[in-house]
């Protein structure tokens, strides 16, 4: 072993070739650059890269869907978020399988061809107490009934949902207008008479997707009702 010069002391013993070696993978041009220079924020815009303060996909969408008062489609928390409308509807559809995998009070919800969140059904009842101050803002039977003829013969008129409830029904419709459950839908071609069918509203106090999704009415109809159809035209 030999002996240390003051030179090799002061500027410490070379490099093996190993060494040498390990020195350049790790910092590959850096005798070019002088140095390790960080990226300009011109740059990092030009990346396309989300800032690191920016929240991840899946806390984007619930503080978005958190605020909204209606169903927001994917292709419009698409755009908002600048996402692919693939990745974020299956970021929602994951969310919504989180939640109820996990028991929470509320869902994510697909309805009126948007999402937004709901107090699960098992939590009705308790829902309803807190938020209920000793009146109940119910539909009467006759409004329901005029909604069903709505909902299963859209777009009518109001003399045929007359006709098929067998009394005048103008006044139901506007409430049914009023409360946004029905909307109009043009004129008939023949008659001039202003059309009615249900609104996307309609469609989100269900819970259901779209139309398609309504019960089959069949099985409720009375044997004899081609004929009852036929005496009322």
């Amino acid at each position: 072993m030999h002996p240390m010069s003051p030179e090799d002391a002061e500027h410490g013993p070379e490099p093996g070739p190993r060494a040498q070696e390990a020195q350049e993978i790790s910092a590959p041009g850096l005798a070019a650059t002088g140095g390790i220079s960080e990226p300009s924020p011109e740059a990092a815009e030009g990346t396309g890269e989300i800032p690191a303060s920016e929240p991840g996909l899946r806390a984007a969408l619930e503080a978005i869907l958190l605020v909204v008062d209606e169903p927001v489609a994917e292709v419009t928390l698409a755009q908002v978020l600048e996402r692919p409308s693939r990745e974020v509807a299956e970021a929602l559809r994951a969310l919504a399988a989180e939640y109820t995998a996990a028991g929470r009070g509320f869902d994510l919800r697909e309805v009126a061809g948007g999402w937004r969140f709901y107090t699960r059904a098992d939590c009705a009842a308790v829902v309803e107490r807190f938020v209920r101050d000793g009146q109940q803002a119910r539909l009467t039977q006759a409004a329901l009934e005029t909604l069903a003829v709505v909902a299963y013969r859209q777009p009518v008129s109001r003399a045929r949902v007359a006709a098929v409830r067998g009394v005048n029904s103008d006044g139901v419709m506007r409430t049914l207008a009023a409360r946004g459950l029905v909307e109009e839908a043009g004129t008939d071609p023949d008659s001039q008479a202003v059309l009615y069918r249900t609104s996307s509203y309609f469609l989100e106090r269900l819970g259901l997707r779209s139309l398609d999704e309504l019960p089959a009415l069949a099985p409720f109809l009375p044997d004899d009702v081609e004929t009852l159809e036929e005496q009322q035209k």
